[in-house]
């Protein structure tokens, strides 16, 4: 019941207003063996000089007058290598498709506006991800293109994307 929002590519954001934590994944092939290491990170307890998941639960408790429980670090990781192994088994049967609607369901851009170049570029909707996990978007009288990662390609403060 908490607003948890997945910022594409990599980032997981209270709503569309504060970072809480982030996915970082490393992969290589070699020979026929596909390897992937996968480090995640969220912050659970530090309240400053952010905010914290605990601080939402206590938030969400106090406005919903629940008793949600804390959580402990341990509980959340384990969870999430659970939750993570499931998606990978849906993936590798699957493929990409298997997985987004669950990524789509949390992500917060579903028809964002931005501007693509500059702030003053042209004016483009945020409509998916691609096979290979860029970011769609369709410009008016164009079609869809896929936006590449250039280390800050995306700026969400600025709703501004580059395309390569």
């Amino acid at each position: 019941d908490i607003e948890l929002r997945v910022k594409w590519p990599n980032d997981i954001y209270y709503s569309d207003l504060m970072k809480l934590g982030g996915v970082l994944v490393n992969s290589t092939l070699m020979e026929t063996t596909f390897h992937i290491l996968i480090g995640f990170g969220f912050n659970v307890n530090n309240s400053n000089p952010t905010i914290c998941i605990n601080d939402l639960i206590a938030k969400f408790n106090r406005e919903e007058g629940t008793e949600l429980k804390p959580l402990r670090a341990d509980c959340l990781i384990a969870r999430t290598v659970t939750v993570l192994e499931r998606l990978i088994e849906i993936f590798q049967e699957k493929g990409p498709h298997g997985v987004l609607p669950q990524y789509y369901k949390y992500w917060i851009h579903s028809g964002q506006r931005v501007r693509l170049r500059s702030e003053d570029g042209p004016v483009a909707w945020i409509v998916g991800i691609d096979d290979y996990g860029y970011l769609q978007v369709h410009q008016e009288g164009k079609g869809v293109e896929s936006v590449h990662p250039d280390g800050n390609s995306f700026d969400m403060l600025r709703n501004l994307i580059v395309p390569k």
